[in-house]
């Protein structure tokens, strides 16, 4: 008898078994078949708003383009403003290292020449003046009548 007891125990535990893959089965087959109607819900929902939901769409995506053209140009001035400012740093050290060598080579400036030539300007003013005087006082006519 207790073979018999166990062969009724598996056949009830088979049975068991059984009926909790069928009842898992069912339920899988719900879910899936749930799932399957909320996507033809979602499909028909968009039709139906499909135009209403477009619209809402580019409206939200206008306002998102403001906020971030906004924020780029922000980012763009100031990256021209660091740009500027390293570019004007460049160029002052290559003005000084040229303004060295030149230095360095005995090549006067733009300064130099300017002082130069407002010295040779006064000098030839200065010049003329005297010239001027020496004629008017008729010693210029005397020193060349001794010259010849």
């Amino acid at each position: 008898m207790p073979k018999r007891l166990k062969e009724l125990a598996d056949e009830a535990m088979e049975n068991q078994v059984l009926a909790q893959a069928r009842d898992l089965a069912v339920k899988v087959r719900d879910s899936a078949n749930q799932i399957w109607l909320a996507g033809l819900g979602a499909f028909s929902k968009a039709q139906k708003g499909g135009a209403e939901m477009f619209e809402a769409l580019v409206a939200e995506g206008e306002k998102f383009q403001e906020r971030t053209k906004g924020a780029a140009d922000e980012r763009v001035a100031e990256m021209r403003e660091k740009a500027s400012e390293t570019w004007n740093k460049v160029e002052k050290v290559f003005d000084d290292r040229v303004g060295r060598a030149l230095h360095a080579l005995n090549v006067p400036t733009r300064k130099d020449i300017d002082v130069l030539s407002r010295r040779v300007h006064d000098l030839t003013t200065t010049t003329k003046k005297l010239g001027e005087e020496e004629e008017t006082h008729g010693r210029g006519r005397a020193h060349r009548a001794k010259a010849e």
